[in-house]
């Protein structure tokens, strides 16, 4: 029997979307205003869902202060009031999508989620706006 678990963190951080094997007038087509040059930010919410079978002994799918701990190490501080283009090495080849940007969480989170259990990233980039990975 699984248990889903679930973490919500908070971050901001800047981005530009951008394809620059196009002209400005075709990423502007594309991605508007979230192409302009001077790049802009977004209150970012993440859930992370951890799920598995509780332990026995603890009756824990995950402890929930390890994880907390795991995002705040590899995704809070990384991100968190940064330029994600600029300031990150996860973006400098990749667009910073909120599509992107889910993907890159769960990779980044997944190595330290033991194997057994399964990772979910939802990412809200606006309140009305947000990405699942896995999507099923």
């Amino acid at each position: 029997m699984k248990v889903a678990v679930s973490r919500k963190e908070h971050f901001n951080a800047a981005h530009r979307l951008f394809n620059p094997a196009w002209s400005d007038e075709k990423n502007f087509q594309v991605f508007d205003k979230c192409s302009y040059p001077n790049y802009h930010g977004h209150n970012y919410e993440l859930i992370v869902t951890v799920t598995g079978e509780p332990d026995p002994d603890t009756g824990y799918v995950m402890d929930m202060k390890v994880l907390s701990g795991i995002i705040k190490k590899h995704v809070l501080d990384i991100f968190d009031h940064k330029n994600l283009n600029l300031d990150t090495a996860y973006f400098k080849n990749t667009n910073p999508t909120a599509e992107n940007i889910a993907l890159v969480i769960w990779r980044i989170l997944r190595p330290h989620i033991e194997s057994q259990l399964e990772l979910k990233i939802k990412l809200y980039e606006t309140e009305r706006n947000f990405v699942e990975y896995p999507a099923h």
